[in-house]
Formats: C-alpha cells, sequence, structure tokens
C-alpha cells in the first residue's frame, strides 16, 4: 500500500524514493510485523486465556513432563504471527503484484483451517479437531487453486516444469500434473511445520531460517541481472516475496518473545499449517521447490518420523521410536527439552546453508 501511496511523489521529496528498492521495504516490513506483534501480542494472549478454559488440550499418550509444564497454556498464537504478517505485507509490499496475493491466499486459507481445528480442540477439551480426511480435503483445494494461479503468472516454461538444483539446465516436464506437485509441495510443508511444532521455540526458528534463505531467493530470481549472474531460472515479480518472507521472519520474532520457554502461547495449526503453507507457496512461486526439502530438512525428518512409525507399528506392532515426531523420542531418551530444541536450530542453520549452497553450486 504504502509504496502505491508515495511512489508517484518520489521525484519531489527523495525519502519516497527508497520505497522504489525491494531491500529497504523488506526491511520495512519485518520491523513493521515485528513491532504489531510486540504490541498487541500481550492483549492477544490474555483473549486467547479467556475463552479456552484452560489452554491447549495435552495428549494423554505424550511425555508425561508435558502436563506438568504446559498445561493451562493457550493456543491459537498463530492469530498474533498471522496479524502481524498480513499488515506488514499490506503496507509494505507492491499490491500489484500477483505473486503476493497468491501466497497471502494459501497462508490465510490454511491459517483458517488451523483455526477451526484449534478452536474445535478448545471448546471441546480433546486432541481432536477437524478429522483429517477433512483437514487434507480444505489443504489440497486451497492448494490446488494456489497452484493453478501461480502457474498462469509464471513465465513460459517454467509454469509446467520443476526445477532441479546444481543442474541449471535440467527442467523436468510435468505438464498438466504440474498443478498436483505444487499442491503437494504445499500440503506438505503445511503439515510437516505442523508436526514439529511440539516443543517451546521449536517449530518457529527452523521457519524463521527458512524464510530468509527464501528471502534471498525470492530477491535473486525476482533480478534478472542476479539470475542471469548465477544461472537461476529468473521469474519476473518473485522478488516481491522477499518483502512477504521478511514480515515472516518479523512476525515470527515477535511470537518468538511470548514463545520462548517456558512459553506464554502456543503458536497451535492456526500458526504452523499457514506458516509451512506459506513457505511451500514461496517455493512454488520461486522455483525452488526441491530446494525446499533441503532447507527444510528439519521437517522433512520430523514427518519421515512418523511415517516410519506408523508404517512399522502396523506391520510389526513394534515401534522404531520411543515416540514420534522425532523430538518426542528424544524427550522419552531423557533429553531436556531446551537441550533438542536448541540442536535442532543448528540442525535447521546447517541445512539452510547447504540450500544456499545450490545457488553457486551449477
Amino acid at each position: 500500500m504504502i509504496p502505491l501511496l508515495v511512489i508517484p511523489y518520489a521525484d519531489d521529496f527523495i525519502l519516497f524514493n527508497l520505497a522504489r528498492y525491494t531491500t529497504f521495504r523488506a526491511g520495512a516490513a519485518c520491523l513493521t510485523a515485528l513491532m504489531v506483534a510486540l504490541l498487541f501480542g500481550g492483549r492477544i494472549i490474555r483473549w486467547l486465556r479467556g475463552f479456552q478454559n484452560g489452554g491447549q488440550p495435552i495428549r494423554e499418550d505424550g511425555p508425561p513432563s508435558h502436563l506438568l509444564t504446559k498445561k493451562g497454556t493457550p493456543t491459537m498464537g498463530g492469530v498474533m504471527i498471522l496479524l502481524a504478517l498480513c499488515l506488514g505485507v499490506l503496507l509494505w509490499a507492491d499490491l500489484r503484484n500477483g505473486f503476493i496475493w497468491a501466497v497471502l491466499f494459501v497462508t490465510l486459507g490454511y491459517g483458517a483451517l488451523g483455526f477451526v481445528d484449534d478452536w474445535l480442540k478448545v471448546t471441546r477439551r480433546n486432541s481432536r479437531g477437524v478429522p483429517g480426511r477433512i483437514k487434507l480435503a480444505v489443504q489440497a483445494g486451497v492448494g490446488l487453486i494456489a497452484a493453478l494461479w501461480m502457474a498462469a503468472l509464471l513465465p513460459p516454461g517454467l509454469d509446467d516444469n520443476l526445477a532441479v538444483p546444481v543442474f541449471k539446465e535440467v527442467l523436468i516436464p510435468l505438464s498438466i500434473a504440474f498443478p498436483l506437485v505444487a499442491m503437494f509441495v504445499m500440503m506438505g510443508a503445511s503439515n510437516a511445520v505442523n508436526l514439529t511444532d511440539g516443543l517451546d521455540g521449536l517449530a518457529i526458528v527452523p521457519v524463521m531460517i527458512a524464510a530468509a534463505v527464501f528471502a534471498l531467493i525470492a530477491y535473486l530470481v525476482g533480478n534478472r541481472i542476479f539470475a542471469d549472474y548465477l544461472q537461476l531460472h529468473g521469474v519476473p515479480g518473485a522478488g516481491e516475496l522477499a518483502v512477504f518472507c521478511s514480515a515472516l521472519i518479523g512476525a515470527s520474532l515477535g511470537f518468538l518473545w511470548y514463545n520462548a520457554p517456558p512459553a506464554a502461547v502456543f503458536m497451535g495449526d492456526t500458526g504452523s499449517l499457514a506458516l509451512g503453507g506459506a513457505l511451500g507457496a514461496i517455493a512454488v512461486a520461486t522455483k525452488h521447490e526441491i530446494v525446499l526439502a533441503i532447507v527444510g530438512g528439519l521437517f522433512v525428518v520430523e514427518t519421515l518420523s512418523v511415517i516410519i512409525q506408523v508404517f512399522w507399528f502396523k506391520r510389526t506392532g513394534r515401534r522404531v521410536f520411543l515416540m514420534a515426531p522425532l523430538h518426542h523420542h528424544f524427550e522419552k531418551k531423557g533429553w531436556p527439552e531446551a537441550t533438542i530444541v536448541i540442536r535442532f536450530w543448528i540442525i535447521a542453520m546447517i541445512l539452510a546453508l547447504v540450500g544456499l549452497s545450490t545457488l553457486k553450486i551449477r
């Protein structure tokens, strides 16, 4: 909004000229989202606590310590993240850019689904929310619409192909299957972040790390000079997603202020489904879907631990892990929560650096 208002007067007021630069607007979006989260976070938490009557229901089959340390903590803190994110984006992004609206559609669509899921959990006082099949159907519908939307925005030659990192000329032709693959990328990222969100601060920091990586990727692929120099597949208009990613970082930092151990609020499905979906949508828009699996490798491992556990238990009646997702396995082994969280953050940072290296190794 602000760029549309001030850029026409940039020749008369030199400070307005800053709004032309993506880097400036990205920084401004980050700070705006951070300040919104910090200013309204306390009020949002009091509102959540007021109607939840006991906070997020804690699984009785989970680690016993959670019944002591996490009982009574309100959930649905994703409302705080989404409010700060949307204000940062709407104020500082170029609202004429189709990618911004497509990614916002996924983020808010998945966030609304998560909100309903959380609402049912806290009102019914159990850990069952929206039935799994309905949840997947809604995710698929939102993801497919967004995939078709972004395919129409992508340049010819990239609108139905899957880019392979490192190999600069390799594109996997998907034809009409591309929207389905893109849909699964968004659904997979959304559910992977959701599965990772089980300890204070565990999911939000890797989300920020991934968002920082994709802010850089979006800026590079959206800039023809940098894209040509690095031999990346250029996507005109994708650079504006750097503003979105920066707002996401700011909103996440503000949430972390309240989610730092011991957490005053959990993001819930409202936040985890939305943030994962946003990362998946940005990966599709920037043609770095496979790189997301590297940068978000921690989310992939957490998801695989659940798949392996369920598959093996159904076949043999025995468990591979003491408990899934993987972070609960280490809790059962006696690792302190802070140790698990920080070590997982370190792993997320290492994977982000590996993902970044694919930009240069061509």
